[in-house]
């Protein structure tokens, strides 16, 4: 059996936009992406408390807080790409 998958399968894994084959996760990996991708919408939900800002929204009360959010969410990708490369 094969760890990769074609892009236009819909057994897909969405980890990358580019990639035209995509390997299949483990559980652990799997659980590490969440992991991962719950750590950075905790520190994004903790930026939009510290700034008084709506957590569903995409404003923050200012521009540094808006530079950490676009960090965060690089971090975050970086992360899952690690993961799932």
């Amino acid at each position: 059996m094969s760890n990769h998958v074609d892009s236009t399968s819909d057994e897909r894994t969405v980890n990358n936009a580019v990639r035209h084959k995509y390997r299949t996760l483990s559980d652990a990996e799997k659980a590490q992406m969440q992991a991962i991708k719950d750590l950075g919408a905790e520190f994004i939900a903790k930026l939009h408390e510290i700034g008084g800002t709506d957590p569903e929204g995409d404003r923050f009360a200012s521009r540094d807080l808006s530079l950490a959010n676009t960090h965060a969410e690089d971090a975050v990708m970086r992360a899952v790409r690690h993961i799932t490369a």
